[in-house]
């Protein structure tokens, strides 16, 4: 009986841990009537760190695709033989690890995983914060946010996105995919909150 249920409660939290990506991406309201779980992250990142859900789940759609285990294709050598990765990019956010150990010691939060969609937004809260505080931009601007999200804020600050069009164009679909995330947000949000307990 006690082997059932230990096997019972690994099986719950791996449930609970292990969301696979949205069947599609671009609809805000599929993707969080389906992970209402996402939606409080969510919701709590927007309150605490001021970002709206748009800027988030667009941040996340365009680093992971909503995978919380992506890493960056490996190189190849020769163009057949897998080589190493590019960076040790992890999780939804696609942070760094010297950037998340950053992260954890700034707000004390030592336990979050980059795996984990709630550590992951609100780690994309705080680094907007600091994109803030340390480049000026505004939490509403999506394009300025996803290029200090990606230079980081020294690169941005320094103009290192001059003359990367490839990411210059990835800024203005961040911009894009945030406007229609959060157009349609405001659509079903009353329906997102029924029965949304905050501290949940």
């Amino acid at each position: 009986m006690r082997t059932l249920l230990v096997i019972a409660v690994l099986a719950l939290g791996l449930s609970a841990c292990g969301h696979k990506p949205p069947d599609q991406v671009e609809n805000a309201c599929l993707i969080l009537e389906d992970n209402r779980s996402w939606w409080r992250a969510l919701k709590r990142t927007e309150d605490r760190w001021g970002v709206s859900p748009g800027i988030q789940l667009a941040i996340l759609k365009r680093e992971s695709s909503f995978n919380g285990r992506a890493r960056p294709a490996r190189t190849r050598l020769l163009g057949f033989i897998p080589g190493p990765r590019p960076s040790d990019a992890y999780g939804y956010a696609q942070a760094l690890e010297a950037t998340w150990e950053w992260y954890q010691e700034e707000t004390g939060r030592g336990g979050a995983d980059r795996d984990d969609f709630d550590d992951a937004v609100d780690f994309i809260g705080w680094y907007t914060h600091m994109s803030t505080r340390l480049s000026g931009i505004s939490r509403s601007d999506a394009r300025a946010l996803y290029l200090a999200y990606h230079e980081g804020h020294g690169g941005y600050n320094r103009g290192s996105y001059r003359g990367k069009d490839w990411l210059l164009r990835a800024a203005d679909q961040v911009e894009r995919d945030a406007r229609t995330y959060d157009a349609q947000i405001e659509r079903c949000r009353r329906r997102l909150n029924r029965g949304w307990i905050p501290f949940l």
